[in-house]
């Protein structure tokens, strides 16, 4: 008899200790879903930054040690794309287009200037792809469009949900990627594959072509 009532105390213990667990198991797993819904739904979408948050942004995408002295462009109120500061170094830095879904920010050498600054006239013409394309070639291979003479990179920071944290003045949920600009580069001048080996491995893209480059995307 005392051992039935010592058998049966015990595992009236067993249980009312294993409920509250389950109960609070299934409480975290709640709270974990909504903070998963609430994240997403708070991720400011198009943000219109002032002058000011735009060039904070924009140079995060920079070396840091450059991030002080660099050029940058950025966006009026009516949208309009213009410079908000000058710079005093190598680099230039492009804040987020607020019409555009997602986040970037851009930050390269100035020697790339002529062909990006090319590519945004075309882009106001309302050229396609590769319509642009065609008539950077052409300007390239005929010398109206400059080219580095020697590699120039590209930084890019972005994210389909990725935004400036006005409160922290850093990018949160965004991610790096790299392209070094090798005008005419191709496999055998650079030994580099023509696709990444693995995932974030280096490769060329677009070779022996005015805009050859090398692609580098960490993983995160």
């Amino acid at each position: 008899m005392k051992l039935a009532a010592y058998l049966l105390a015990f595992s009236i213990l067993l249980l009312s200790c294993a409920k509250p667990s389950y109960k609070k198991n299934e409480i975290m797993l709640i709270d974990k879903e909504e903070v998963s819904e609430t994240s997403i739904f708070d991720i400011p979408k198009n943000q219109k930054l002032s002058p000011d948050q735009q060039i904070a942004s924009a140079i995060l995408a920079a070396p840091q040690e450059a991030r002080e002295e660099a050029m940058v462009y950025g966006y009026s109120e009516s949208g309009e794309f213009m410079m908000l500061r000058e710079g005093n170094n190598e680099f230039i830095c492009v804040a987020d287009n607020p019409a555009k879904d997602g986040f970037q920010v851009v930050c390269y050498h100035k020697s790339l200037e002529p062909m990006m600054d090319r590519g945004r006239e075309l882009n106001a013409e309302g050229k396609s792809r590769e319509e642009k394309e065609t008539i950077r070639d052409e300007e390239a291979t005929s010398g109206k469009m400059a080219l580095p003479e020697a590699p120039a990179t590209l930084h890019i920071y972005y994210g389909e949900n990725a935004y400036f944290n006005e409160e922290t003045g850093v990018i949160d949920n965004g991610k790096y990627r790299y392209v070094i600009y090798i005008p005419y580069a191709t496999q055998e001048s650079t030994g580099l594959s023509l696709a990444p080996n693995e995932s974030s491995h280096p490769w060329l893209m677009f070779p022996g072509r005015y805009n050859a480059h090398i692609m580098v995307t960490p993983e995160y």
